[in-house]
């Protein structure tokens, strides 16, 4: 898989393939589009959505399976599958097809209303933790091990506080150890994996619809919490923490995920990422 082959005409093959009634429509890029997928507007009112790697495949049939259950479930639009692709020579992994959402990303347009946006986002994923967990899958490598224990990262995270200096070493090594130890008494429940301004749909400055639900999962909801880090102030903050009404030791090890994202953001991605990596760090650090 190339994820430089992804482009519109690879789509309007594929739809000429498997879905010849929607082959007529205008495909153009979505951007900007996503690492783990590339997405693709298909007319007025359908999405085209294709793993980029293999790693990401298994996020594709777990949408397709799940998002059918959850979307009724939830207070807000999520993506709604509307046709299921198959590999094939031309593409050699399943790919999706989905309503269109019409918004833009809140990173590009903020909410008019910041604490409304926190008060709804935390009313989705309240709801999407009591949805039902049979049969659903447990954390792994498609959630990026998002939902299990932060562990799994803790040689990765040992290998970057080494690169740190002094008290901002110190000080991250601490939080990591706090995170680590912080019990767990919350049932495993849903969890969306991936709550960022890049998967939130702003309309008309409001929040108007979540996506991306590849890294979802049953299993711990601390890493649900990292908006709080990267993007949430005052009372918009207070109403998010309040609406989740999630026990401290959840918090502390949401903000070890918060952590590790900083981390690896800081040192392994482009430098654009590095501004947002300090401000989390510096938010972690004022302990809030």
């Amino acid at each position: 898989m190339d994820a430089r082959r992804i482009d519109a005409a690879l789509v309007g093959a594929l739809l000429r393939e498997q879905f010849p009634a929607w082959a007529s429509l205008p495909v153009r890029p979505v951007v900007p589009g996503g690492n783990d997928h590339r997405t693709f507007r298909l007319g007025e009112h359908l999405s085209v959505r294709l793993p980029s790697a293999p790693g990401y495949v298994p996020q594709v049939t777990k949408e397709q399976a799940w998002l059918p259950v959850l979307g009724p479930l939830l207070p807000l639009p999520v993506p709604a599958v509307r046709g299921v692709g198959r590999p094939s020579a031309l593409f050699g992994a399943p790919w999706s097809v989905y309503g269109w959402l019409p918004g833009e990303q809140a990173v590009a347009a903020p909410p008019d209303d910041p604490v409304a946006l926190a008060t709804e986002l935390a009313a989705l994923l309240v709801a999407l933790g009591e949805a039902p967990t049979d049969g659903a899958p447990p954390p792994g490598e498609h959630s990026a091990w998002r939902g299990g224990p932060l562990a799994h990262w803790d040689d990765e995270v040992g290998d970057i506080l080494g690169r740190l200096e002094g008290r901002e070493r110190d000080r991250a090594a601490g939080l990591w150890r706090d995170a680590l130890a912080a019990p767990s008494t919350v049932r495993p429940r849903w969890f969306h994996g991936d709550v960022s301004f890049h998967n939130l749909l702003v309309r008309d400055g409001r929040l108007a619809a979540v996506v991306d639900f590849g890294c979802s999962g049953v299993g711990d909801p601390a890493c649900d919490t990292v908006l709080v880090w990267t993007r949430l102030q005052g009372a918009a903050r207070r109403a998010y923490r309040e609406g989740l009404a999630l026990d401290e030791g959840t918090w502390a090890r949401g903000r070890g995920w918060a952590l590790w994202k900083a981390l690896v953001m800081l040192t392994n991605t482009p430098p654009g990422q590095a501004e947002l990596a300090r401000h989390v760090l510096d938010e972690l650090f004022a302990g809030v």
